[in-house]
């Protein structure tokens, strides 16, 4: 029996030749695929197919091009797809331990295959009105598993789906799982009825959940399929008359920008534990102190001192607003904290994982008292950053709590605070829009079902995809305005997508090529990026437009200083202090070349200007100290070495390298056992001295003290002495 591994193999090798157009080894490689069909699938229609290419190749470079032969080879190739994969589908249902999809397909019973879909429209159209929500409920995941594990969908049947997404009588909760049906089948198999489906749910006058659910799937399925929707011109006929409702672009570019923030999950999960929440959990043991009634939109007027202490600490505050920037930007910060609560039996039927919430679900029904369910409906409803898969979590965890722990959880939440969560979605909704928040929380569920469902391993996970939707050509006309790409831009620079960020910064100037910030911030992205020269070249080209740019000149001095081209980093540092004469950080600089060229009198003029106008943060000290050990000054190089030292040489992540150069400023003192101890501290503490928080091991200090080498001997260092002086360290540390 062919195994799992083999018919993926096998499939994907084929569809990488029909990717490429190379049809002659993929008839031979999709000939040799259907011959492990278990039904022995034909191979009538690939040698046909075949015969047909063999005569349209033999016609091309012969005669004319046929105005009609690039239809015909569209036709062919999207009969090849279609082959290959209903091969894949009758083998992945045969073999041995089938992903998910394939398993359940084959036990029909599991989701009554055999039952026409208008049939369970009729039935949930029944039960929505007079039958209880559990009824409706199962009704919703019979429909959602139909759909799904259908391959393709007949006319009647995209008729009758049609029928039950057109219904206004029925909850949205039913449109948002078939479409989410369709979503989660066409990662599994094409089918272009359910693509025009999905077009037909994004129409205006559907529901706002239901718009939104079927853009996002929309999008996903493009950029999936992308090799093949372009042979069948339906889709982007119907996408083109989609496209004309009002605000269309405007709905593709909130789902790219979520998209691109769904990527930070991640990161913002390692920050949440890692920096944040530590913060904020340090004043765990105040907020035990005080009573939760005291936590409402009026605290800040009462007198609560414990509250206002806490509140005043600047590190405590920070976090918290960090946490709120988060979330009012839509970040996704509770994935880990729901992300172990997805054992519960509601999660194995895999449509609630995509379930819109329901305040009145049945499992709220196990409560013993209305009041508590009630309570725990309003509470979960109003909790506006929650995705609607957490919400389940958190319902479901608080009612397989105790009764006695539940009813101290409710009680503390009283009237006024569940009114002023409910005021707060209302703003979030009224500032962000409704359709944005949406979004926001349908991503988050597909977010946990990629990452956290028992079966994920069986679907690629999207996101770990570019999902550059606006450069798809079949939605490229929808988002290659200088707006969407100028948002879109913006934002993957915000995030620090350089790569991407510039990309889309490039195609923007050639639409508008003298626009010096573009070039800015393309220059920008190759220097995060790592190509200096190539920010240079960028940011040079911005200069010749906008020569005032402080910002851009600054920007022009670092890259060459970084590449080592002090010369013309001093042009430009010379550029800056005409702009700002008494800015000492530019005469900083400013030294730094004259002493990367050797000039040491030079860059001495500077940093002694700087010392003598910088009276409280002595940051001219260590590079003074160097210039004048180099210009051979080595007493007033010492006693700024000793400055340094006495300053904080416990503290300062630098200390070991002033420790060095203290030695080596005595070495050409002739000082010799002066030497010895500076460099002896300078390892002292990887032997666990405690009066010093760096650490170098002797070889580190080896490898520091050879790169100086050069600079030694120039001081007059007999460089044979050099290894006797590292023995003597040596026996030292021993």
């Amino acid at each position: 029996m062919i195994t799992k591994q083999n018919i993926n193999l096998s499939y994907e090798r084929i569809m990488e030749l029909l990717d490429k157009k190379e049809l002659k080894n993929a008839f031979g490689c999709l000939q040799s695929f259907l011959n492990h069909a278990p039904d022995a699938i034909s191979l009538d229609k690939v040698l046909e197919l075949e015969e047909t290419y063999k005569r349209m190749l033999n016609y091309r470079l012969i005669y004319a091009p046929d105005p009609m032969q690039k239809q015909i080879y569209d036709d062919m190739l999207s009969s090849l797809y279609e082959i290959a994969e209903l091969t894949k589908l009758r083998l992945m249902e045969e073999c041995e331990a089938p992903p998910v999809y394939y398993a359940l397909r084959k036990n029909r019973s599991y989701f009554d295959g055999n039952q026409a879909i208008k049939d369970l429209y009729n039935r949930v159209s029944v039960v929505c009105e007079y039958e209880s929500n559990y009824y409706y409920e199962k009704t919703l995941i019979q429909i959602f598993n139909r759909i799904w594990l259908s391959a393709r969908i007949s006319h009647d049947e995209y008729n009758d789906i049609t029928e039950i997404l057109d219904d206004e009588k029925l909850p949205c909760t039913t449109g948002c799982q078939v479409v989410s049906a369709l979503v989660l089948s066409l990662f599994s198999y094409f089918d272009k009825e359910k693509f025009l489906l999905l077009l037909h749910a994004s129409d205006e006058g559907k529901h706002e959940e239901v718009r939104a659910r079927a853009l996002i799937g929309l999008l996903i399925m493009l950029y999936i399929h992308h090799k093949r929707t372009g042979f069948y011109p339906q889709i982007s006929n119907r996408l083109a008359a989609l496209a004309e409702t009002p605000g269309f672009a405007k709905r593709l570019r909130t789902i790219t920008l979520k998209f691109i923030l769904a990527k930070e999950t991640d990161k913002i999960t390692r920050k949440l534990h890692d920096e944040i929440i530590p913060k904020m959990t340090k004043y765990v043991p105040n907020m035990n102190k005080m009573n939760i009634h005291d936590f409402n939109p009026e605290m800040f007027e009462e007198e609560n001192p414990e509250w206002q202490e806490m509140l005043e600490d600047t590190a405590l505050g920070k976090s918290i607003e960090e946490y709120n920037e988060l979330q009012m930007e839509g970040a996704d910060v509770m994935h880990s904290t729901f992300a172990y609560l997805k054992h519960f039996d509601f999660f194995r039927d895999m449509s609630n994982w995509f379930l819109p919430f329901m305040s009145n679900h049945s499992n709220l029904e196990e409560l013993e008292d209305d009041d508590t369910r009630n309570g725990l409906r309003s509470i979960t409803d109003a909790l506006i950053f929650l995705c609607n898969s957490d919400k389940y979590s958190f319902l479901l965890s608080i009612i397989r709590q105790p009764s006695p722990e539940r009813q101290r959880f409710l009680s503390q939440l009283h009237g006024n605070t569940i009114e002023a969560m409910s005021q707060f979605k209302d703003i979030i909704v009224g500032e962000k829009g409704k359709f944005d928040v949406i979004v926001s929380q349908c991503i988050q569920d597909l977010y946990r079902f990629f990452k956290l469902h028992h079966f994920r391993g069986d679907y690629n996970d999207i996101f770990l995809l570019p999902l550059d939707f606006y450069n798809l050509p079949i939605l490229r006309p929808y988002l290659s305005d200088n707006e969407s790409l100028s948002i879109i831009a913006e934002y993957y620079l915000k995030k620090n997508y350089f790569d991407e960020a510039f990309d889309l910064f490039m195609k923007l100037k050639i639409a508008d090529p003298n626009n010096d910030m573009l070039m800015q911030k393309a220059g920008y992205c190759q220097q995060m990026k790592g190509d200096i020269d190539a920010a240079i070249a960028e940011y040079i080209q911005a200069d010749l437009i906008n020569t005032q740019s402080k910002w851009l000149i600054k920007r022009i001095a670092g890259c060459y200083r970084a590449t080592g081209r002090p010369a013309q980093a001093l042009e430009y540092y010379r550029r800056l202090e005409s702009m700002n004469p008494d800015n000492l950080s530019i005469q900083l600089s400013i030294g730094h070349c004259y002493l990367e060229l050797g000039e040491h009198a030079e860059s001495l003029k500077y940093y002694f200007k700087v010392d003598y106008l910088d009276t409280k943060t002595h940051r001219a000290w260590r590079p003074l100290a160097w210039a004048l050990f180099l210009a051979g000054k080595y007493d007033q190089a010492f006693e700024y070495y000793k400055k340094l030292l006495e300053e904080g040489a416990n503290n300062d992540t630098l200390a070991v390298h002033d420790f060095i150069n203290a030695g080596h400023t005595s070495w050409a003192r002739k000082k010799f056992s002066e030497a010895i101890n500076y460099y002896f501290l300078a390892i002292k503490s990887q032997e666990g001295d405690e009066e010093y928080d760096f650490k170098v091991d002797m070889d580190t200090f080896i490898e520091y003290f050879e790169k100086d080498l050069p600079y030694l001997v120039a001081a007059g260092i007999d460089k044979n002495d050099v290894p006797f002086m590292f023995d003597q360290l040596r026996y030292m540390m021993d």
